[in-house]
């Protein structure tokens, strides 16, 4: 068999590098912590990121003025690592709670308990990873993949870290389910595979999905007036 084209095999290679960095989260990864998953259909959020999403076609968002948030919770619960504390963990719900209600209360009252004209979140974390970063491009030669090689054993290479979230919206009287969306997020890079993650390695990610919600929440509206 006649070996393929060094520059065929480089933009293969690259094709294969950008899939697996794609943000929108894969079937196979989710958690369970929705109850239907069978309606979500790959859609962008507010800020155009990639997200898997339902809303309900009739829902009416302009009768909905307040909004109960949930406790953010992890899904399923995770085991502490050298890495990713549990002091971590705890400070990454504790912010995105204060993140959605923030970004929330802006444009919906917090109420402190569900009701009628009200929206409440239920969101889930259910994954925070960190793995050795994919090789760039420029790394897709034998002497740089050597040297890459040679660099994460020595635990030189950056880690990726990834977060992801799913969460259901319900209306506060009657439970129905008014939408759903799964998606993820990469946070700041850890400098090598012994240093530890912290809160400020996801805030911005945490601040973008808070943010989202509040406009989804203003663009619903809209369209129902």
């Amino acid at each position: 068999m006649k070996p393929l084209p060094r520059a065929t095999l480089l933009c293969a290679a690259v094709l294969a590098l950008a899939a697996c960095s794609s943000n929108r989260v894969d079937p196979s990864q989710y958690s369970g912590f929705l109850k239907d998953y069978s309606r979500l259909k790959p859609a962008e959020s507010a800020s155009g990121a990639p997200v898997m999403r339902w809303i309900d076609p009739g829902i009416k968002a302009s009768q909905y003025r307040q909004v109960y948030i949930e406790p953010s919770q992890f899904y399923p619960r995770p085991q502490p690592t050298a890495v990713i504390s549990a002091q971590t963990l705890q400070a990454i719900t504790r912010y995105f709670d204060d993140a959605m209600r923030r970004e929330l209360g802006s444009v919906l009252t917090v109420v402190s308990a569900p009701g009628p004209g009200t929206i409440v979140v239920r969101p889930a974390i259910t994954a925070v990873s960190t793995k050795t970063e994919g090789l760039k491009p420029y790394e897709v030669v034998p002497i740089a993949l050597v040297a890459a090689a040679v660099n994460t054993a020595a635990g030189g290479r950056d880690q990726e870290v990834d977060i992801a979230v799913e969460a259901a919206f319900l209306d506060g009287a009657n439970q129905k389910v008014l939408a759903q969306v799964v998606r993820k997020g990469t946070g700041e890079a850890l400098e090598n595979d012994t240093a530890q993650l912290k809160l400020e390695n996801v805030k911005p990610v945490l601040d973008g999905w808070a943010s989202d919600m509040r406009r989804s929440v203003v663009e619903l509206r809209k369209k129902g007036q």
